[in-house]
């Protein structure tokens, strides 16, 4: 049987940068920072306070996922606000809503 082809295949370096993007998502704390963001901005001190964990987990948990490139943080005045860099994350988190939130 033949398998069709997709418009474009992803080359190694690709799967592989897709593969560090969703390592860095695979995480509870990480998930629910990603849902509270694509409904707003937060800082790292909000988001530790509604995910019930200490502030440097939260930090650390941003910091990941802004290296990957699926944060951005944005200062106003002493605070920095975060918020989704990445677009396909809303449909990306959409399709696991879909899935497991019943």
């Amino acid at each position: 049987m033949k398998t069709k082809k997709p418009k474009t295949w992803m080359n190694a370096e690709q799967l592989g940068e897709a593969t560090e993007c969703l390592k860095a998502m695979a995480h509870p704390v990480r998930l629910q920072i990603l849902q509270m963001l694509l409904a707003g901005k937060y800082t790292v001190g909000e988001l530790a306070q509604a995910c019930t964990v200490l502030p440097s987990v939260a930090s650390t948990q941003v910091r990941l996922m802004e290296r990957c490139g699926l944060l951005v943080g944005n200062r106003d005045g002493k605070r920095v606000y975060y918020e989704i860099a990445e677009s396909h994350l809303a449909g990306i988190m959409a399709c696991l809503e879909g899935r497991f939130a019943r």
